[in-house]
């Protein structure tokens, strides 16, 4: 896939570089310190997709929400740099105390969000190491469906600034608003050129969509967590004994010995495959498997 790169303001990272240093600005320095950033983070997934194909989407996903945060970071930083110059520069008569106190609050809030970022990078390797889709029974389940739903909320809410700053009635200062947000002007020019609706920006259902992904991780999280909270559950029932296994979120149908031809046919049906290695029948245990659970029971009890 091709590397997506987001819009560094350049103009401003010269304004802020003018501002903190006595040395001349070297053109597109800030681009290509972003760049290389960024391409670590490139390579690094196409090392992983050469032995994990089926995870390359995921990947993809994955470096191109660090590139545009890292982008976030760089534009950030210069904004910040324009806040304040240095005493060096200005030098010491009147210099606003105050407004560089802020300056470095602000520089300080940045680098966090730096650290946050390099979290992703982490993340990524941990793919490389083996880490599978997100199942139910994975051990980090959880944590990789908040991961997502992070990323689907922060994409929602970039969608919304972009929609607001194309909005402003200053278009100059709504571009500048994108720029930073990393929107490079090809981009722009393509959020502001209408739709077949007459819609520019991002259009309404592209936020419902996204809202509903967003809905559904978190009714999938609730549920993981509620189950992992209530532990592992055994029933008996009159031909068999069902388990909840919330650790690797199966539920378990365990016979006394082999069951017969017609019964292991009214498991198949619905949905219920041998484990050997758990020696039990089992399926997902989510809302479904219950409800195939009470199919399976009521079919037996039937015969």
């Amino acid at each position: 896939m091709e590397r997506v790169y987001y819009s560094i303001n350049e103009s401003q990272a010269r304004v802020a570089h003018n501002m903190m240093s006595m040395s001349e600005y070297r053109e597109n320095s800030v681009t290509e310190e972003y760049r290389s950033y960024v391409n670590k983070a490139y390579d690094l997934v196409d090392k992983a997709v050469e032995e994990l194909p089926l995870q390359s989407e995921r990947l993809y996903s994955m470096a191109e929400r660090y590139s545009r945060k890292m982008a976030e970071y760089f534009n950030r930083e210069s904004s910040i740099g324009c806040m304040c110059p240095s005493i060096l520069v200005s030098g010491g008569g009147n210099f606003p105390v105050k407004k560089k106190e802020k300056q470095n609050q602000a520089w300080d809030r940045n680098h966090q969000f730096w650290q946050e970022t390099q979290k992703i990078l982490d993340k990524m390797e941990g793919v490389l190491r083996g880490k599978d889709i997100i199942k139910s029974g994975d051990q980090d389940a959880i944590e990789r469906l908040e991961e997502k739903m992070q990323s689907l909320k922060e994409m929602q809410e970039r969608m919304k600034a972009a929609n607001k700053a194309i909005r402003m009635k200053d278009v100059e200062k709504g571009d500048e608003e994108l720029l930073n947000m990393g929107y490079s002007e090809e981009q722009i020019r393509n959020l502001r050129e209408p739709d077949w609706c007459g819609v520019v920006g991002y259009p309404p259902y592209a936020l419902q969509n996204n809202n509903a992904n967003i809905h559904r991780i978190e009714a999938r999280l609730k549920q993981l967590k509620e189950a992992k909270e209530k532990g592992t559950q055994e029933t008996e029932y009159k031909l068999f004994k069902v388990v909840e296994n919330t650790e690797i979120m199966r539920l378990q149908i365990i016979f006394d010995g082999k069951p017969a031809a017609e019964v292991r046919s009214v498991l198949k049906k619905h949905g219920f495959r041998w484990a050997p290695s758990q020696g039990v029948w089992q399926r997902m245990l989510n809302p479904s498997g219950k409800y195939a659970l009470k199919q399976v029971k009521d079919a037996l009890e039937a015969m």
